[in-house]
């Protein structure tokens, strides 16, 4: 079975409904079907929490935690070994220290990042990228 790790410019391409969120829906809907896994690192989800909560307040926030536990997602915890695994891809590359553990975690299950974030393109040789179309609304632009 396939396995995926989504960023948290792939889920709130999804949320937003932008460029993009057609192929997050399809890999939902295969994960749903039990085709593929679809993962997400807890420090992925709370960068997608605290956009959300200053786009749309704690009303925002608490309407996409029901989202999200209604989608076929598995959150995993930021373990001393993931951790240091981001640490490590982090001192190399030129990358958000949240994006680290998207690909720390792709790299524990061999699974495929899905981002439209360009500074994934800087750790490509490390992990297999999956590109959405690049939209401004979801990527991060604050740390």
């Amino acid at each position: 079975m396939k396995n995926y790790v989504l960023d948290s410019y792939a889920v709130l391409t999804y949320l937003q409904n932008e460029a993009g969120a057609d192929r997050v829906e399809a890999l939902l809907a295969e994960a749903q079907s039990g085709r593929v896994c679809l993962y997400l690192s807890a420090v992925n989800f709370g960068e997608v929490a605290y956009i959300v909560q200053r786009k749309a307040g704690a009303e925002g926030l608490r309407s996409l935690l029901l989202a999200l536990d209604t989608l076929p997602l598995r959150i995993v915890d930021a373990t001393r070994e993931l951790a240091l695994r981001a640490a490590g891809i982090k001192a190399k590359a030129a990358i958000a220290y949240a994006d680290c553990f998207a690909v720390a975690l792709a790299q524990s299950l061999d699974a495929s990042v899905v981002t439209g974030d360009p500074e994934f393109g800087g750790v490509a040789a490390l992990v297999s990228v999956e590109w959405l179309p690049p939209n401004h609304l979801s990527a991060p632009s604050e740390s």
